[in-house]
């Protein structure tokens, strides 16, 4: 074989394998979590409290396998191998899906702390918590199918009005302890993005209380910054992580809705989502950009955390409210 040819066989290889990843790297069009519930509760007369966010959760969960190029962060094969901006955004949906199945095992779908826990919730939380780069013995896909198919028989047993095995408690302090969850991590992710430019950071781990210690010393402050080639990552982590949050805010606005309009706080619900719907807006660049803060090129992170910071402010406020008697 001539040396033309293989190198014509290597372009064109080259050439499939970038526009493979390019369609692969489309990220998931949004979905109706009412759309989405009646599909789930077979069209049910009645649908039953906390359907809406165990069918959202579900059909993320769905869509995580279902997308283009299917499930990639344990894949070995060519292209995806090679690609790092999904498989961040399908770790940013794992962690934030994990966060509201934690809830919803541990608070939701409980009475008070001494009522047993739901054996399907319980079995979901195992399966929804595997590594997500995990292929042997059992891949990650298999343990993520076995979570939807326990939380759909929680949802069917939700809405059977013959079951009584099956329970969620649309309470102010349920949704109060989910949003604890939600606050941490939209500050973590609003951090890590924030230090894609490089700052100097005062050390406030021990503020507020003069008796706290902590296990190792520390310095009063220091330099933090996201690796080069981890803003990306970051920034992508944080989309998946927006994307998932955002459908699960819009459903549990639906199952909360009593409670809310008791605090006077759909308004409060709905500026959180349009906030992560802003942070969802397509990205015009063909590359994450790092320019400085208040540079000549933009800087991508920087946009997002913006978004982010402003959701989790809210995300408190909103939290603090539902705690109040």
């Amino acid at each position: 074989m001539s040396k033309s040819k293989i190198i014509a066989g290597i372009a064109a290889v080259s050439i499939i394998f970038y526009a493979t990843s390019v369609y692969w790297s489309v990220e998931p069009d949004n979905f109706s979590p009412t759309r989405v519930t009646e599909e789930l509760t077979k069209n049910s007369a009645e649908i039953a409290v906390g359907s809406y966010t165990t069918a959202t959760l579900i059909k993320s969960l769905l869509i995580l396998n279902e997308k283009n190029g299917g499930y990639l962060s344990n894949s070995v094969l060519p292209p995806a191998i090679m690609m790092d901006n999904m498989p961040s955004w399908e770790y940013g949906l794992l962690e934030q899906s994990r966060d509201l199945m934690l809830v919803l095992r541990r608070d939701l779908s409980r009475s008070q702390t001494q009522s047993t826990e739901n054996k399907d919730l319980q079995k979901a939380h195992g399966s929804l918590n595997v590594e997500h780069t995990r292929l042997f013995p059992t891949n990650a896909n298999s343990e993520y199918k076995k979570t939807i198919a326990e939380l759909q028989t929680y949802l069917d047993k939700l809405n059977d009005s013959q079951s009584k095995n099956a329970q969620f408690y649309a309470r102010a302090d349920n949704l109060a302890e989910w949003f604890k969850q939600v606050e941490k991590r939209l500050g973590s992710l609003s951090q890590r993005l924030s230090a894609s430019v490089g700052q100097y950071r005062i050390n406030t781990d021990l503020s507020g209380d003069l008796g706290a210690e902590q296990s190792t010393f520390t310095e009063l402050g220091s330099n933090v910054k996201t690796p080069w080639l981890d803003i990306d990552n970051v920034f992508w982590e944080a989309r998946g992580s927006s994307w998932a949050l955002y459908h699960y805010l819009k459903a549990a606005r639906i199952d909360f809705k009593g409670v809310l309009e008791k605090k006077n706080a759909l308004a409060s619900v709905d500026q959180i989502i349009l906030e992560l719907e802003a942070s969802l807006q397509p990205v015009g660049s063909p590359m994450i950009l790092n320019g400085a803060g208040f540079g000549i090129f933009a800087n991508h992170s920087l946009v997002m955390a913006n978004y982010l910071s402003r959701a989790n402010a809210a995300v408190i406020d909103l939290r603090r409210l539902l705690e109040q008697g």
